[in-house]
């Protein structure tokens, strides 16, 4: 590929850098699922999806639960993002997150 680049005006070279662009995510998209089949293959060969390899047993991955509700230990929650309403509760009535640790 012999380009001369000096030859080239601000708008063709910008118009380059553009088609540059789109070219390298088509490279990278192509890529990536390529590398996802050659996974899912290799998994498939030893018995187990992709998923199951990835998240260790084909479910997303929700956390380990690190608070309980004490009224029902059966609410839990991992300590990440929002929080549920039973340990805004125990907090407005005083109690501390770490009084809800498991």
């Amino acid at each position: 590929m012999d380009l001369k680049l000096e030859e080239l005006s601000r708008d063709e070279l910008k118009q380059l850098i553009t088609d540059a662009e789109k070219a390298l995510k088509t490279v990278d998209a192509r890529r990536k699922a390529e590398a996802k089949l050659a996974a899912e293959k290799a998994a498939k060969e030893f018995g187990f999806s992709l998923d199951e390899i990835v998240t260790g047993d084909g479910k997303a991955s929700k956390g380990v639960p690190r608070y309980a509700n004490p009224a029902d230990p059966t609410q839990t929650w991992t300590g990440r993002g929002r929080k549920p309403q039973w340990v805004i509760d125990a907090l407005n009535s005083g109690k501390s997150v770490e009084d809800l640790a498991i």
